[in-house]
């Protein structure tokens, strides 16, 4: 189950970031590389949210979801053990006087 949920989140990251990659930003125009705003207010209407928009927020829910799952799992299956259980202890050396 672990190793299916890895592949999953795998898959969800590349998309992701494809999807990501693929937005146009705001102000993305050619007033926007000058500094300008162009033809956008700043509490003007706000349009629909597209496709790539979608994508993106279903694709960072599954992301979370994902990871919190793996998470999850891993932390039962490895039990009480921590990260540093198996490093050697190191000898103290005593304070001077």
């Amino acid at each position: 189950m672990i190793i299916l949920l890895v592949i999953l989140h795998v898959i969800v990251c590349l998309f992701l970031i494809g999807v990501v990659l693929l937005q146009q930003g705001k102000s993305a125009d050619l007033a926007g590389a000058f500094g300008g705003q162009g033809s956008q207010t700043a509490f003007g209407p706000r349009g629909a949210a597209n496709l790539l928009t979608r994508l993106t927020t279903w694709s960072a829910i599954i992301f979370m979801l994902t990871s919190i799952g793996l998470t999850i799992m891993m932390s039962r299956t490895s039990g009480n053990r921590s990260v540093l259980s198996d490093t050697p202890s190191s000898q103290t050396i005593p304070a001077k006087k």
